[in-house]
C-alpha cells in the first residue's frame, strides 16, 4: 500500500499509518526499532532497498528524510512537509515513510522526526552519504542510540577516519569497520587453531579505502606488533599475512569471493570472504546497540602507525637487498680478519730488518 500525503503534518502522517495498519488486518505495530535515513534525492532508492531488505530481520519503522531547503530565495521561503508512506509489501517487514522536507523545515528536521519515532523503541541514524562532523551532536543524531556512518563515501576516505575518531561518542560506528568483520573471525579463529608468537603483520588492499585501515589498526591493537600496508588493485582488501617464525599465516581473497586460508603445517583451505551487501551490513549493525567498544580503540588509533611502502615489489626489493647487504657482510669479516693477520708478520719482519740496518 502506497500513500501520498501534500504539505501535511506529522499527525496527519500518524493518523495515516493507523488507518494503513488497520486496513491491512493489524492494529498493532510489531516492530523493535526506529531506523531514521538522511539522504538525498540520489541516494535515497538504493539505501530505502538496502533497509527494506534489513528489515525482514528486523522489523522496523523506516523514516527517510529528504532536505530541499532550495537554491532560489523564494524556494528557500516556502516550508512544506511532503510524504510518501508505503505500508505491507512495498516497505518490506515495516513501515516506510519518505519525508521531503522543503523551505526552513529542513533546518528543523527534528522536530518533525520525533513525533513519528515509535515509543519505548530503540532509535538508529544512518548517513549512507554526507554525515556530519560529530554525529552525536546532529539534532537527528541525539536522539539515537545507535549512529551509523560510511566513511568510504567521503571525500578523503582514510582522512575521515581521524575525524571519526575525533568526533567519537559511545554508540557511533561505521560501515568501513562492518566490513571487515568475516576478516576478523578469520585471524582470530586461525590463531586459536594453530596459537603462535606473532612477529609482524602485512595487510593488502585498494588505496582509499579505510576498512584496509582499520583491519590493520585492529590487528596493531590486539597483536602488538608492527603492521605494514601495502596498496593493491583490489578489490578491497586482498590479502593479510600474520608473520611468525615458523611462517606465515595467510588469508588470501584476490577476487572478492572467495578467500584462502593458509597456515603452517595444514592444508590450504577455502572460507566463505564474499564482499556484502549494503543490506547485510545494515542488518549486522541493528543486532547491536551497546557500544563498540573495538571499533572505538581502532578509529582511535592514528593511521600513522602503519607503515605503507609504495608497492609490495619494492618491500620485498628493500628486504632482499637488506639480507644481500648482511650476508655480504657476513662473508667479508673472515676474508678481512684473514688478510689483517697475514699483515701483522710482515709488518713484523720488515721492523727488524730496519733495525740490523741502522746497527
Amino acid at each position: 500500500m502506497k500513500i501520498d500525503l501534500t504539505n501535511t503534518t506529522s499527525g496527519k502522517i500518524n493518523g495515516a499509518l493507523m488507518e494503513a495498519r488497520r486496513a491491512s488486518g493489524s492494529t498493532a505495530a510489531g516492530m523493535v526499532l526506529t531506523l531514521v535515513i538522511v539522504t538525498d534525492e540520489g541516494s535515497a532508492y538504493d539505501a530505502l532497498k538496502a533497509a527494506n531488505d534489513a528489515s525482514r530481520e528486523h522489523p522496523m519503522r523506516t523514516l527517510a528524510v529528504i532536505k530541499r531547503a532550495g537554491r532560489s530565495p523564494r524556494a528557500r521561503a516556502e516550508t512544506r512537509l511532503d510524504a510518501e508512506i508505503l505500508v505491507g509489501s512495498d516497505a518490506g517487514s515495516g513501515e516506510t515513510v519518505v519525508l521531503r522536507m522543503h523551505g526552513e523545515l529542513a533546518a528543523h528536521a527534528q522536530s518533525v522526526v520525533l513525533p513519528l519515532l515509535l515509543p519505548d523503541a530503540p532509535v538508529v541514524v544512518w548517513w549512507p552519504d554526507n554525515a556530519p562532523l560529530h554525529p552525536a551532536q546532529d539534532p537527528l543524531g541525539s536522539l539515537a542510540q545507535r549512529r551509523i556512518t560510511d566513511a568510504v563515501t567521503a571525500e578523503s576516505p582514510v582522512g575521515q577516519l581521524a575525524q571519526r575518531a575525533q568526533g567519537y561518542t559511545p554508540g557511533d560506528t561505521d560501515l568501513a569497520w562492518t566490513r571487515i568483520t568475516g576478516w576478523r573471525s578469520m585471524l582470530a579463529a586461525a590463531l586459536d587453531q594453530r596459537p603462535a608468537a606473532i612477529v609482524s603483520a602485512v595487510v593488502e588492499g585498494e588505496s582509499y579505502n579505510p576498512s584496509v585501515e582499520l583491519l590493520g589498526l585492529w590487528l596493531t591493537n590486539r597483536l602488538h606488533v608492527p603492521v605494514e600496508r601495502v596498496v593493491t588493485g583490489g578489490p578491497g582488501i586482498t590479502a593479510v599475512r600474520l608473520r611468525t617464525k615458523d611462517g606465515d599465516i595467510t588469508l588470501d581473497r584476490p577476487d572478492g569471493l572467495m578467500g584462502t586460508l593458509c597456515m603452517p603445517g595444514s592444508p590450504d583451505r577455502q572460507v566463505a570472504l564474499k564482499r556484502r551487501e549494503t543490506s547485510e551490513l545494515i542488518a549486522e549493525e541493528l543486532r547491536r546497540l551497546d557500544p563498540d567498544d573495538i571499533y572505538a580503540t581502532a578509529v582511535r588509533t592514528p593511521v600513522e602507525r602503519l607503515h605503507e611502502p609504495s608497492n609490495a615489489e619494492t618491500a620485498a626489493a628493500e628486504r632482499v637487498a637488506r639480507e644481500a647487504a648482511v650476508g655480504a657482510a657476513a662473508e667479508a669479516e673472515p676474508e678481512q680478519a684473514a688478510a689483517e693477520a697475514e699483515k701483522k708478520p710482515a709488518k713484523k719482519a720488515a721492523g727488524k730488518r730496519t733495525a740490523k740496518e741502522g746497527a
